[in-house]
């Protein structure tokens, strides 16, 4: 099993998870053993709920589904949260990011929400650049944060072959979505996710939060646990003991474009 030294993967992936942890620790990039291409790690400590590592390169791939083809913008609810109809801005926190063309074009850093949400529908729209020259680990990389703390992946996982925690639609180092359903760069995709945030008792935990997630209209996760906030080569786990948070979306230096975006509270 080839593996790329530790520096090989600070020039490929340096940018790649900065906005997902600070304090990465060294690793080494491998690929998986069955010849598939897969890239991941085999340093990373063990999810105790699945019996995979974090990030595992031989963890099996969800297989591929076509979605058909893309379809008009999702028409929106009457007592839908409009986030974005096109327009500006105004509805996030004072960002870099661009409106394009009627869309959102990701630049840098994060873009948040004014609002905070806990139990909610969320749907949104998104695109992976169709030519963009870059490192294969950044390529449509973005994620919908859901209170800011819980990462559902945007990823071009139609071409590259990242670790099944990492592709499109999963949660993030944790699950892999049940199929990959995505489509390719330069057509539309959609989220329509149904959460359910973690309830605490004061500092005490009661319950997780929890998904359901359809991507491109094809079932992706079912009421599926989230075992804590985002992190990368970590295990989850809940540290912010809160019921409403903003939505997030995590952009890594990637033009992914969004349109579409509305949520409603439940």
């Amino acid at each position: 099993m080839k593996k790329l030294s530790s520096i090989m993967l600070v020039s490929v992936l340096g940018f790649f998870f900065l906005a997902v942890s600070s304090n990465t620790p060294a690793a080494e990039l491998a690929h998986a053993k069955d010849g598939s291409g897969v890239c991941g790690y085999k340093d990373t400590p063990k999810l105790p709920w699945y019996g995979w590592l974090v990030h595992d390169c031989d963890r099996p791939a969800p297989k591929r589904v076509n979605p058909g083809p893309a379809p008009a913008p999702a028409p929106v609810p009457s007592d839908a949260i409009v986030l974005f109809d096109g327009k500006d801005l105004s509805q996030w926190q004072t960002n870099t990011w661009k409106v394009v063309d009627g869309c959102i074009e990701a630049v840098s850093g994060s873009l948040i929400s004014k609002q905070e949400f806990g139990n909610c529908q969320v749907h949104v729209e998104w695109m992976c650049p169709a030519n963009f020259e870059t490192t294969w680990g950044n390529r449509g990389n973005n994620g919908v944060m859901l209170m800011g703390l819980y990462e559902i992946q945007i990823f071009d996982s139609y071409n590259e072959k990242l670790y099944p925690d990492g592709q499109a639609a999963a949660i993030y180092g944790q699950k892999p979505p049940m199929v990959n359903a995505c489509r390719k760069p330069g057509e539309w995709q959609s989220f329509d996710i149904a959460f359910t945030a973690p309830v605490f008792d004061g500092d005490k935990f009661v319950l997780p939060a929890r998904v359901t997630i359809f991507h491109n209209g094809v079932l992706a996760h079912v009421n599926e646990e989230i075992h804590g906030e985002t992190g990368h080569r970590i295990v989850a786990q809940y540290k912010q003991k809160i019921s409403k948070g903003p939505l997030r979306f995590a952009g890594h230096h990637c033009p992914v474009r969004f349109r579409n975006i509305w949520v409603r509270p439940f």
